[in-house]
C-alpha cells in the first residue's frame, strides 16, 4: 500500500485512523512515565527533574523517530510489518526456513520481488550462503523470531492494563474516597468493554476513535503549554543532553533504576511497525512527526514545569497539573484515550498471529477479516477473549503501577531488540548498504536497548516476572507447534509412495475407478503421500480423477490470483492423477466457498492441459538438437503470451521448477498403464478434447474432498521429553486447532476422511 496511491482526502482520513489504531499506546505514555521514573528515583532537586526530562526527550528522539520512523518502517514486507514480516522477508532472500517445502517455482511469483545479491557484493553472498548452510543459524533465527513474537503477544496483555489503570487512577485526584480497589474494579469493567468492541474492526473503530485521540493530543499539548506559562519555562534547558550526565552523577544507581520508567515514553513504538499492515508508511510517518511527537514533547515539558514547583506530586503528575476548570473533561478524554490505546497492541497481536500461522509457527485459529478494502485488518475471536482473561488476571494480581510498568518495559525491550537484530540482517542481506552504517545502527540501538533492559531486569522479582512466564508459555506453544509440524512433514516425505508401486498397480490403481473427482488434501509439495495408499487399501473404489491438493503458504504477503495454482501430472496420462499446489501469501484471504474453489481449480487444470498440449505440439516440430529446441520453445511461449494465449504464463508446468525435463510425457510412456490403444492413434487436437471432455464429465459426477488426517506419535525408544512434547503437547494443539479445510465450508456429504499415524 503506497501513500501516493491515495488522494489527499483519503490520506487525511487514513492519518486520522492511525491516531486511533497505532498511536494510542505511545500517546497515553505521559499518564505514567514520570510517575514510574520518580518512584524509583525520588526528586531531590530541580536538576533531577531536568535530567529525567532530558532522558525522556532523547529516548523519544532516538527510538520512535530515528529507529522506527526513519529506518525500521522501511524494512516492511510489501506493506506488512512486524517480527514475522521481517522473518518472511529474510526467508524470501535466503532459504532459512526449517520446513523443507520450498520450490524454485516460488521465486517466479510476481510479488516475490527478489533482489539477488550482486556479484560485487561478496558480503551479501557470504551471509546468504552461511545462513542457508548452517542449521544452527536457522534455528537461532527462528528462536529469535519466536521470542520477539511471544513478547508482542505479552505486550498485548500488559498494554491495556497499564493504560487503563493509569487513566482510571486519575479519579484519586478528583475524588478523595477512591482507593485502589475501586480503581481495580472500574479498570476491569473498562477492559471488558474494550475487548467486547474489538470485533467491529479497525477501520470502523479507527474512524470513530481517531477524532477522540486527536482531541486527546490537543489536550495533552494544551495542558503542557498552560503549565509552561504558569510555572517555569526553564525546562526548555532539558534539550541540552548534559543534564542526563548530571542526573546520573547525582543519583547513580537510582538513576539507572529509573531507566525502566523512562523507556515507557517510547512504548508503542513497535506498534507503529507491527500495525503497518493496517495503513501505510507515509500515513504513520506524517502523523507521528507533525502531530504526535510535538504534542508528546509539550506534554512532558509541561509536567516537568509543574514538578519544578511541586516535587511531591509525581505519583499523579499529569492529573495534578490539569487546571481545575477543565479537570473532568480532560479526565474523561484521558480514559477514552486509554481505552483506545489498549487496542494498539491488541491489533498488532492479531497481525503477528496471522503471520506466524501462515508460516507454520502457530496453531490455526479462526480469523475474521473486518474490512473488504484493507485485507490486513483482522479479528481473531479466540485470541481476543484469551487476552481479555489474562488482562483481568493481571489487573487483579499486580498491585502497583510501578510493577506493571516494569513488566511493560520487559515486553517492549525484548521486541525492540529482536527487531534490531532482524533489521540488521535485512540491511546486510537485502539492502546491501555500507557496513559502517550497519555497524553504527547495531552499536547505537543494541547498546541503548541493552542498557534499558539491564534496568528493568534488575527489578523483575517485584511481580513483573509474571509477564515473562506468560511469554514463555506462548513461546513454548509456538516452538512445539513448529517442531511437531516440521517433524510430521519430514516423516511424510520419507514415507511417500514409490512411483514404481503405482505403475505396478496400473491405471485402475488396483481398485475400481468410480466417476467423479477426488480432491485429496495433503501438505507435501512433491511426491505421492503415504496416506493415499491408505485410501486405496481402505476404500472399495477411488474416483476416476484424483487431484492431490497442497495448500502452501509462501513467504510473500499476497499471491496474485492468476499465479495461485501449479499443476503437474503425477503418473502417465491414463491414470488421471494430478498434483496441484495452491499458493497463498500470509496476508491472503481464504474466503472461497467450496464451489468457487472447485470451479477455479478445474478451470486452472484445463488451462494447464491446454498449455501442455501446446508444448507437445511445439516439440513435435523441433529439430533434434536440444539447444535449438529450447530456443524455439522459449520464443513460442513469448508469442503466445503476446497474443493473450490461455495459461501461457499463468500456470507454468511444475516440472520446469522441480529440476525435471520440461518434455511432456509421451504416449509411449503410458504403455504400462493399460491405456486404450485408440489413444495412440489420436492426433493432438483429438487427444486434448478427449481429456477435457473427461474432466468435465468427472466434474458433473461430483467432487469429493478426501482428507488425510495424519497424526504423529513418538517411538517407544524415544527420549521422555520427545514423547511428552509429541504425544501430549503437540497432539493437544493439533486436536484443538482449526482444520485447514474449514475455510472452504465443505458440506459433510462431500467429505471423506482417513486417519493415519506416523511413528517419529
Amino acid at each position: 500500500m503506497l501513500w501516493k496511491d491515495f488522494s489527499f482526502g483519503k490520506q487525511i482520513v487514513l492519518a486520522f485512523q492511525t491516531l486511533g489504531v497505532v498511536f494510542g499506546d505511545v500517546g497515553t505514555s505521559p499518564l505514567y512515565t514520570f510517575s514510574v521514573m520518580f518512584t524509583k528515583a525520588p526528586i531531590n532537586g530541580n536538576e533531577d527533574v531536568l535530567g529525567a526530562l532530558s532522558l525522556v526527550i532523547y529516548t523519544l528522539v532516538l527510538i520512535p523517530v530515528v529507529k522506527y520512523v526513519l529506518v525500521v518502517l522501511w524494512a516492511n514486507d510489501d506493506g506488512e510489518g512486524g517480527t514475522f514480516a521481517l522473518y518472511s522477508l529474510i526467508c524470501r532472500h535466503a532459504k532459512v526456513s526449517l520446513l523443507p517445502n520450498q520450490l524454485p517455482s516460488d521465486a517466479r511469483i510476481s510479488n516475490f520481488k527478489l533482489k539477488v545479491p550482486s556479484p560485487e557484493l561478496e558480503r551479501s553472498l557470504k551471509i546468504k550462503e552461511r545462513l542457508e548452510t548452517s542449521l544452527m543459524l536457522k534455528k537461532l533465527l527462528l528462536m529469535l523470531v519466536l521470542a520477539g513474537t511471544s513478547m508482542v503477544i505479552a505486550d498485548g496483555v500488559v498494554t491495556p492494563v497499564m493504560s487503563v489503570m493509569s487513566a482510571v487512577g486519575g479519579l484519586k485526584v478528583g475524588v478523595a474516597p477512591i482507593d485502589r480497589e475501586n480503581v481495580m474494579m472500574i479498570s476491569v469493567a473498562f477492559l471488558i468493554v474494550l475487548f467486547s468492541v474489538q470485533k467491529f474492526g479497525t477501520s470502523k473503530l479507527g474512524l470513530v476513535v481517531g477524532p477522540a485521540l486527536f482531541i486527546w493530543f490537543c489536550s495533552l499539548a494544551g495542558v503542557g503549554i498552560y503549565n509552561l506559562i504558569k510555572y517555569d519555562s526553564c525546562v526548555w534547558r532539558a534539550f541540552n543532553p548534559i543534564h542526563i550526565y548530571y542526573f546520573f552523577k547525582r543519583n547513580s544507581t537510582k538513576a539507572w533504576h529509573a531507566l525502566g520508567g523512562c523507556l515507557l515514553c517510547a512504548t508503542g513504538s513497535e506498534a507503529m511497525f507491527a500495525d503497518l499492515c493496517y495503513f501505510s508508511v507515509g500515513s504513520i510517518q506524517l502523523t507521528f512527526v507533525f502531530l504526535v511527537l510535538p504534542c508528546l514533547l509539550l506534554g512532558y515539558l509541561g509536567q516537568a514545569a509543574y514538578l519544578i514547583e511541586n516535587h511531591t506530586d509525581y505519583e499523579q503528575v499529569f492529573f495534578s497539573s490539569i487546571p481545575s476548570g477543565v479537570f473532568w473533561p480532560v479526565l474523561l478524554i484521558a480514559n477514552v484515550a486509554a481505552l483506545i490505546a489498549s487496542r494498539a497492541m491488541t491489533t498488532a497481536t492479531f497481525s503477528c498471529i496471522k503471520q506466524s500461522t501462515a508460516l507454520g509457527c502457530f496453531p490455526r485459529l479462526k480469523i475474521i477479516h473486518t474490512s473488504q478494502k484493507f485485507m490486513g485488518q483482522i479479528y481473531i475471536p479466540v485470541m481476543n477473549w484469551f487476552l481479555m482473561v489474562v488482562c483481568l488476571v493481571f489487573v487483579c494480581t499486580i498491585s502497583s503501577i510501578t510493577e506493571i510498568g516494569n513488566a511493560y518495559g520487559i515486553a517492549e525491550l525484548v521486541v525492540m531488540m529482536m527487531t534490531t537484530v532482524l533489521v540488521t540482517i535485512v540491511m546486510l542481506l537485502i539492502w546491501q548498504i555500507n557496513i559502517i552504517v550497519v555497524l553504527s545502527f547495531v552499536a547505537v540501538f543494541i547498546g541503548i536497548e541493552l542498557t534499558f533492559f539491564s534496568s528493568v531486569l534488575w527489578s523483575v522479582g517485584d511481580g513483573s516476572w509474571i509477564i515473562l512466564v506468560f511469554a514463555a508459555v506462548i513461546f513454548l506453544i509456538m516452538y512445539i507447534w513448529n517442531y511437531g509440524s516440521n517433524l510430521k512433514y519430514q516423516t511424510e516425505v520419507k514415507q511417500k509412495l514409490s512411483m514404481d508401486l503405482l505403475r505396478e498397480l496400473g491405471s485402475n490403481l488396483g481398485t475400481v475407478r468410480a466417476p467423479g473427482i477426488g480432491l485429496m488434501y495433503n501438505e507435501l509439495v512433491k511426491g505421492v503421500p503415504a496416506i493415499f495408499g491408505h485410501f486405496l487399501t481402505t476404500l472399495p473404489a477411488v474416483h476416476s480423477m484424483i487431484i492431490i491438493v497442497c495448500i502452501k503458504y509462501v513467504p510473500v504477503p499476497m499471491v496474485p490470483q492468476g499465479e495461485r495454482f501449479l499443476f503437474r501430472r503425477v503418473c502417465p496420462k491414463s491414470y488421471h492423477i494430478f498434483r496441484c499446489i495452491a499458493r497463498y501469501g500470509y496476508k491472503d484471504v481464504r474466503k472461497e466457498n467450496h464451489q468457487a474453489f472447485e470451479q477455479l481449480l478445474i478451470e486452472s487444470l484445463e488451462k494447464f492441459i491446454r498449455r501442455e498440449a501446446q508444448e507437445r505440439s511445439l516439440e513435435s516440430h523441433e529439430d533434434d538438437e536440444d539447444s535449438d529446441k529450447e530456443e524455439a520453445a522459449t520464443s513460442s511461449r513469448l508469442v503466445m503470451a503476446a497474443n493473450g494465449s490461455m495459461y501461457s504464463l499463468d500456470v507454468p508446468l511444475l516440472s520446469e521448477y522441480d529440476g525435471h525435463s520440461t518434455k511432456p510425457m509421451q504416449a509411449s510412456e503410458a504403455s504400462t498403464s493399460a491405456a486404450p490403444s485408440t489413444e495412440l492413434t489420436l492426433d493432438p487436437e483429438q487427444s486434448l478434447e478427449r481429456e477435457l471432455s473427461f474432466i468435465r464429465q468427472a466434474k458433473q459426477c461430483g467432487v469429493v474432498y478426501l482428507l488425510g488426517h495424519g497424526d504423529i506419535r513418538a517411538r517407544k525408544d524415544s527420549w521422555f521429553i520427545k514423547k511428552l512434547v509429541i504425544n501430549y503437547f503437540y497432539a493437544f494443539l493439533r486436536k484443538n486447532c482449526r482444520r485447514g479445510i474449514a475455510n472452504l465450508s465443505v458440506p459433510h456429504s462431500h467429505l471423506m476422511q482417513v486417519s493415519m499415524t506416523y511413528m517419529v
